[in-house]
């Protein structure tokens, strides 16, 4: 009888083992969700006001990025540079009017290369930017094995749908609404959600693996969003940010001045004046509540989604990434909105689902992403926080995303391109993090690095601060985020060549992150500057400015020391 149990027991356990070892190598099927405009306001990452019980389900399941960067704070830009695996300087995209097959390179994108290895691809949603960034078509037929679906309901998203406080309808910021009353009595969101839903049952018995992706609007403005949500979010109990003033050794060229949160209606009501004019707090209150509640609503149709993969039995076959486009400024610094290159408009949440190697087999369990309506079950709105052998604290690019969902789904990585890499189709100006999910991680890396950029027309705020064309930017700003700094340099830009002058220094910053984590703090005025310079002055032309702000921040950190002591 133990004899028989033995043998039980040692098949059962190469049952269960087996496919952590050989999934590796097999093909999986990839659900790649992403956000638009969403920050680290998530229960997973630690914020004590989001109420995100799916997103953190999933999180508790997967490996968790907490330091992931977005290399431009907007939203064709970003996702352009995700997709291909280049990083702005690369796809020439800064604005939203170009399309970087026929501006930049042919380059090929993350979906496109999962089509190109027999992959069934499909877009939901917002994942390109539409518009001339995208060819007016999604990058379909490149990208996609069907043509993009969009909800239809969007159309109305900068309409006069938000009935306002004297009862008319209003093109509003705060949006809050009766979905019943809404045209079409849907959402795009919940439309995009339904679409994923039956794509997701329309292959789950279909052998060819598929991958795709779905893109939710929100929490992008206008807040236009199921009115339910903000009672989650009593405005009594919301707080403002801790840094509502704008930083007086912030260069000007470095503010946001939000214009696209002040074309809305009831923003105009309030006549702030430009460009740094505070939101009254009251106001300051609600944005951040609706923002809030905005984040549930996503987490909503992100429970949805995943509870249908569930359902259909293809949780154990699928990798699941969940991001973002970039995150967004709730009045820290006082700016809203994203369009800097602050922590709070760069850093994004990036989560892994890899059945097999994030979680172990679920065969005791009936579900591994049961649905939680936030709003109804009040008891399972507790926080699930993942455990930290699930969590990765090194600074990571989104660039990083192409190559390592690549590895983990089964593929081959495409290999690391070369400095200059216009002619090259296929490679990655990223990193393949794929080794981060087989080795905990043992302490933080301090070497690691993440790159972002913003560009600006003037070295003071203007109308077109946010989102200058490209024949109107003159200056760049390259930021570097390490775990201890955050580096800034405004530099000098030719719209017409691209080229970035490195002497032609208009502003810089340096924020000491373990005594200044909101980046409130500019010290880089305190260095002398020369010693540094003449240093640079030696480098070949062709030194990118990447590599020469990695040389430089040893240089003006040299001798700081933290609160703590370290230097």
């Amino acid at each position: 009888m133990y004899i028989c149990f033995g043998i039980w027991l040692f098949l059962l356990v190469l049952h269960t083992l087996a496919p952590a070892v050989v999934a590796w190598k097999e093909r999986r099927n990839v659900l790649f969700i992403m956000a638009d405009d969403l920050r680290t306001s998530l229960g997973c990452y630690g914020d004590a006001v989001a109420q995100t019980p799916n997103i953190d389900q999933l999180a508790s399941r997967s490996q968790v990025f907490l330091n992931a960067y977005a290399q431009q704070a907007v939203c064709a830009p970003s996702r352009t540079s995700m997709l291909t695996s280049r990083r702005p300087d690369t796809t020439r995209l800064y604005d939203f009017n170009s399309y970087w097959r026929s501006h930049s390179g042919n380059y090929t994108t993350l979906p496109q290369y999962f089509k190109s290895k027999g992959y069934h691809t499909m877009s939901v949603g917002k994942v390109f930017h539409p518009g001339i960034a995208s060819n007016h078509s999604d990058d379909y037929p490149y990208s996609w094995s069907t043509p993009a679906y969009h909800p239809a309901s969007f159309r109305y998203e900068k309409e006069k749908v938000c009935k306002g406080e004297d009862g008319k309808l209003h093109a509003n910021l705060l949006c809050a609404v009766s979905v019943a009353e809404q045209p079409g009595g849907t959402l795009p969101d919940m439309e995009s959600t339904d679409e994923a839903v039956r794509l997701l049952e329309s292959r789950a018995d279909d052998d060819v693996p598929f991958f795709l992706a779905v893109g939710f609007h929100k929490p992008h403005i206008p807040f236009r969003i199921p009115q339910e949500y903000l009672s989650l979010y009593p405005i009594g109990e919301m707080t403002l940010a801790p840094d509502t003033d704008v930083p007086t050794l912030l260069p000007p060229v470095a503010y946001n001045p939000w214009t696209d949160v002040r074309l809305r209606d009831d923003v105009q009501k309030r006549n702030i004046s430009f460009p740094y004019g505070p939101i009254p707090k009251d106001f300051q209150l609600r944005i951040r509540q609706h923002y809030y509640a905005a984040v549930s609503y996503v987490d909503a149709q992100v429970g949805r989604l995943l509870d249908a993969l569930d359902r259909l039995r293809l949780a154990d076959s699928t990798v699941v990434v969940f991001c973002s486009d970039h995150g967004w400024s709730l009045g820290e610094h006082g700016e809203w909105a994203k369009y800097s290159n602050f922590d709070v408009s760069t850093r994004v949440p990036l989560i892994f689902y890899v059945p097999w190697v994030t979680t172990k087999n679920n065969w005791l369990e009936n579900s591994t992403f049961p649905f939680i309506d936030v709003v109804t079950q009040l008891e399972r709105r507790a926080k699930i926080s993942p455990p930290d052998v699930n969590v990765i604290r090194k600074v990571v690019e989104l660039v990083s995303v192409f190559p390592t969902l690549c590895y983990l789904a089964g593929l081959k990585a495409p290999k690391p391109c070369p400095d200059i890499s216009f002619q090259e189709e296929l490679c990655t100006e990223g990193e393949n993090m794929a080794y981060t999910f087989q080795h905990q991680e043992q302490r933080q890396s301090e070497e690691a690095v993440a790159f972002s950029q913003y560009p600006r027309p003037s070295d003071t705020p203007q109308v077109n601060s946010d989102l200058p064309d490209l024949k109107d930017i003159k200056i760049m700003g390259y930021s570097l985020r390490s775990w201890d700094y955050r580096y800034t340099l405004w530099l000098g830009f030719n719209p017409e060549t691209f080229q970035v002058n490195v002497s032609d220094v208009h502003a810089g910053e340096l924020y000491m992150l373990a005594d200044d984590p909101g980046q409130d703090k500019n010290i880089y005025s305190d260095s002398d500057h020369r010693v540094m310079m003449g240093k640079m002055a030696s480098l070949p032309w062709t030194a990118s400015v990447q590599m020469r702000m990695r040389m430089q921040l040893p240089y003006l950190s040299a001798g700081r020391k933290t609160r703590s002591g370290k230097v």
